[in-house]
């Protein structure tokens, strides 16, 4: 069987992955004075991997080539035709390379064990063909160990926990490797490259893990100089470095270039020439200027990296898949009741009875009827439907209703009339039902509307997935500096919905927690929820804080000699950054009127606690509340704020004039509709004020608002007022209102006040 050898295609990606295999196989041929072929673990392991055996080999070949060696130039030649030959086989036959693998690879060593030119070392009392025993045990130890490293280093790191396992023998590459650098470069070469490193990696972990990742960079420099100086100092950099790492990272090289200089005076070396001095402290130099000018969205790139390598992924992973899901089938429930709609709406029953009254005529009265022929030539079915039409407006018709064609060619005028209305009584019944089923069809029709639009809001929002934060880490470091321990930690949304949720102990002050909390992350926070989780533990949930508050006033009296006063009010959280104000004032006072305004307040609560569409609140409370045989009307004032920007909408139907109140202006708040109930359809009058910290919002039934005789007087009265607080607005505004009325009241009489303050 004749093999060919060919190159395969390499991607830019596969190129530098190759390009570094070979680099690092060049170095690690450097980690020992007599230059042992130490890339030869890292040859294997990469063999075992999948990489091509012919790049490979060729690359094993070009890292034997400093060893500057015939001999060395031949171990390496052997091993790699034995290897390429081996692998090569295994991947024809499409077989998998099992335990005989080991076999093979102690086979490899032989090469290296018999012609390799080793005169020994010193260090080891023993012939140097033991110890090239003793070298090749360990290249074969290396060799498994490598291939788990490589695999970690290729497929795990940056994206999931590395076992101690797989840290020990990424470990022993880095060890090799470091040693081959420091070999192949010198002392200044490598402490610029690993110093670099560490301040870079100071910068990105900004916690204790920078200690161990400083320890491993030491390690190289340690082996070498058979000291344990070298981890003391780059252990004692890499506290510095971390120290100053909230301050950003030029505190941080500051930090870490202070305490090179101080390292350095220590051991003495300012005491020597100016060359020493000026090589000992390149590194350092070096070290913080890489740092500060390495760009800084490849610092964010790495930390967001680092971030998820840290954090446990699987819970927010299975948390954001349920909320898909949830979000999914929500979708799903709202285009159901998108189409319930569209059943309602396109199957509307018509109203026909008029031409069903036109054919009745037709087949009874006009039937028997001499002149019908010449009726029908003259254009009497058109002046018929007109009779009809007016029968159907005014409830029945008379002669004075008969069209003038009708009259001059019908010869049975009297008779047609009481057909006509005979026939309107026995459909009119009719009609009503049709038109009850009509408007029922169409109010289911407007509540799957706004219940398709409620379950596709909460679709989108269950939809938002939930990534990691930088913030949690910085926030749980500060919480640290401040005595507050958590233990978790969850930072999720962004503006007006960013929410943090912690486990601390139940004993944490709440105010101090927002404090801290909000510094850490740039914004204001407010305990929302407390959760008690077990003996000593408990769930903190903190929200963004709305830029404002407010405080209400509530002044009411009723109607001289009634218990109970027929206007009603409500206040009311939509949410953590919304509240609405309502005041209702049923037609008429007591009982009856308070239930009206009861039942329309009670009914928008709920509408706008299911944060459902405004048009559609309006158009359903007012044929709910006409649905009622007597006759009951509601007037209503209505307003939602929102405390972040102060923008208030506001509905006024069938309602006496409101007013915003602030330290320069008086504004008219006012509508033209008629009360809700009194017609089929709500027009009401819509509006949005802007309101300002310490500004007023004032809402008043027609029982105080008549008091004052006109608009232009309630106004001027208003004017001159300097409130306060919302509670004295408002009974100073009553009080007015009674004076007025001689201290009778003669209507029920209420006063809604709102005060906007800024977020303590």
């Amino acid at each position: 069987m004749k093999t060919h050898f060919r190159l395969p295609p390499l991607s830019l990606k596969a190129f530098g992955k190759y390009a570094a295999l070979f680099c690092a196989m060049i170095f690690m041929n450097f980690a020992l004075p007599q230059h042992e072929l130490f890339a030869f673990p890292l040859f294997y392991a990469a063999l075992g991997m999948g990489f091509d055996p012919l790049l490979m080999s060729a690359g094993y070949l070009v890292a034997s080539a400093p060893a500057m060696s015939a001999y060395a130039s031949l171990v390496a030649a052997v091993q790699a035709a034995y290897l390429l030959l081996l692998f090569t086989l295994y991947r024809r036959l499409k077989r998998p390379m099992r335990l005989e693998r080991l076999l093979y690879l102690v086979l490899a060593q032989l090469p290296f064990l018999f012609l390799f030119p080793h005169t020994g070392y010193e260090l080891f009392p023993f012939s140097p063909f033991l110890q090239k025993l003793v070298f090749s045990a360990a290249m074969f130890f290396l060799s498994v160990f490598f291939e788990g490293a490589l695999s970690s280093l290729l497929k795990r790191v940056f994206r999931c926990r590395l076992s101690a396992g797989q840290l020990c023998e990424l470990l022993l590459l880095w060890l090799v490797f470091g040693l081959g650098l420091r070999g192949a470069l010198g002392e200044v070469a490598y402490s610029c490259i690993a110093l670099s490193a560490l301040l870079v990696g100071c910068i990105l972990l900004r916690s204790a893990v920078a200690i161990p990742y400083a320890i491993v960079l030491a390690l190289p420099a340690c082996f070498v100089s058979a000291s344990y100086l070298p981890l003391a100092l780059y252990a004692l950099y890499a506290c510095a470095a971390v120290l100053l790492s909230s301050y950003g990272k030029l505190a941080s090289a500051l930090a870490f270039l202070l305490t090179c200089l101080g390292a350095v005076f220590l051991q003495g070396i300012f005491s020597r020439g100016p060359l020493e001095i000026f090589f000992g402290l390149l590194p350092c130099m070096i070290a913080a200027a890489l740092a500060l000018c390495f760009p800084e969205r490849y610092y964010q790139k790495a930390k967001k990296s680092l971030l998820f390598y840290r954090e446990n992924a699987l819970p927010r992973v299975a948390v954001n898949r349920n909320r898909r899901a949830v979000g999914e089938r929500l979708y799903e429930v709202s285009a159901l009741f998108r189409e319930i709609e569209g059943a309602f709406l396109g199957n509307l029953p018509e109203d026909n009875s008029a031409l069903l009254i036109r054919e009745k005529l037709k087949s009874t009265l006009c039937r028997d009827c001499p002149g019908r022929f010449r009726c029908e030539d003259s254009g009497v079915a058109e002046g018929l439907d007109k009779l009809i039409a007016i029968g159907y407006a005014k409830g029945q018709v008379s002669l004075v209703d008969l069209p003038e064609i009708v009259g001059a060619h019908c010869g049975n005028a009297a008779g047609l009339l009481f057909a006509c209305n005979k026939l309107l009584a026995s459909y009119r019944s009719a009609a009503r039902e049709m038109q009850s089923a009509r408007e029922g069809r169409q109010l289911l029709a407007e509540q799957a509307h706004g219940i398709s639009e409620i379950l596709r809001d909460m679709a989108l929002e269950q939809s938002e997935e939930y990534s990691f934060s930088e913030g949690e880490s910085k926030l749980a470091r500060i919480l640290a500096q401040n005595g507050i321990m958590s233990s978790e930690i969850f930072v999720y949304g962004e503006g007006d919905s960013l929410t943090v949720s912690m486990t601390l102990s139940p004993d944490v002050n709440g105010k101090l927690l927002c404090a801290v909390a909000g510094k850490a992350l740039g914004v204001s926070l407010a305990l929302t929820e407390k959760i008690p989780l077990a003996e000593g533990r408990a769930c903190f949930i903190l929200k963004r804080k709305p830029f404002f508050d407010a405080a209400f006033g509530v002044a009411c009296k009723p109607k001289q000699g009634e218990v109970a006063c027929g206007d009603a009010y409500s206040i009311l959280r939509i949410d953590e950054r919304r509240f609405l104000i309502a005041l209702s004032d049923g037609m008429g006072s007591g009982e009856n009127a308070r239930d009206v305004s009861d039942r329309t307040l009670s009914l928008l609560e709920s509408f706008y606690k299911a944060k459902m569409p405004s048009d559609t609140v309006l158009s359903t409370v007012n044929r709910l509340i006409a649905y009622p045989p007597e006759e009951s009307f509601s007037c209503l004032d209505l307003a939602a704020v929102d405390l972040d920007t102060g923008d208030a909408d506001i509905v006024k139907i069938g309602s006496p004039l409101g007013f915003i109140l602030t330290g320069e202006e008086l504004r008219v708040l006012e509508g033209q509709s008629l009360p809700m109930g009194m017609l089929d359809a709500v027009h009401p009058a819509t509006m949005r004020a802007k309101m300002g910290e310490n500004d007023f919002m004032l809402l008043m039934s027609d029982g105080v608002t008549a008091a004052f005789g006109s608009s232009a007087e309630l106004f001027d009265y208003l004017s001159v007022l300097r409130p306060v607080n919302p509670q004295s607005l408002a009974e100073e505004v009553l009080q007015s209102a009674l004076a007025r009325y001689r201290g009778t009241a003669v209507d029920d009489m209420t006063v809604l006040a709102v005060k906007l303050l800024k977020s303590a």
